[in-house]
């Protein structure tokens, strides 16, 4: 049977920033171990807590020192699922992720990232000008597909292709503006008599 152990903590880093424990205490068998003062295999590190699996990379880390102070790893070659809210009801908030400081990364190295509920709503609640922003990116299609799609914009709205663009209305198309203007490629050379030349140049790419 294994029993706990109180031995030095020191890994192969050498010099005065290796980290040493002298109050490290593990237990564990050939299924899994948990240890509390466990240092980093760089000596970087030290863990209040460690716990392995039989497969090391399957664990938990609450590391205390070095350039992980604070952070809490969960590691797994396989599945992570979290569950929750089976008591609850619909409105209320049953699953929570906040970051007081810092971004929040979510990546999908060599996969999809879905996000599935009854509604999504994304809200950037940044002041000033340079915050309070949404933006999406992709390298080849963004693709829209709904009953209704709404756009309200306060101040203004652009939509712009280097390339060609359609807008198409199989039942009726309604356009209303206060004043209506149409810029051919014509103006390039010598403005038209309303002008247009200066508009046709700031949106040439």
């Amino acid at each position: 049977m294994p029993t706990p152990q109180n031995r030095p903590a020191q890994k192969t880093q050498t010099g005065d920033t290796a980290k040493k424990s002298f109050t490290s205490v593990s237990q564990g068998n050939d299924h899994g171990s948990i240890c509390f003062g466990q240092v980093s295999a760089d000596g970087a590190v030290t863990s209040s807590i460690l716990l392995q699996a039989s497969d090391g990379r399957h664990s938990i880390a609450l590391d205390k020192d070095g350039p992980r102070k604070g952070a809490t790893q969960i590691t797994a070659p396989g599945r992570i699922s979290i569950q929750s809210g089976e008591d609850k009801a619909e409105a209320e908030d049953t699953l929570f992720i906040n970051a007081l400081n810092g971004n929040i990364d979510i990546i999908a190295s060599n996969g999809k990232i879905r996000l599935q509920g009854t509604d999504i709503e994304l809200i950037a609640v940044g002041d000033g000008g340079t915050k309070g922003n949404i933006r999406i990116k992709a390298s080849e299609t963004i693709e829209l597909d709904a009953k209704k799609v709404l756009i309200n914009a306060r101040t203004m709205y652009k939509l712009a292709s280097a390339g060609s663009a359609e807008i198409i209305a199989n039942s009726a198309m309604t356009i209303y503006s206060s004043i209506i203007r149409g810029v051919t490629d014509g103006c390039a050379n010598q403005d038209g008599k309303c002008g247009g030349k200066d508009f046709k140049r700031k949106n040439s790419r």
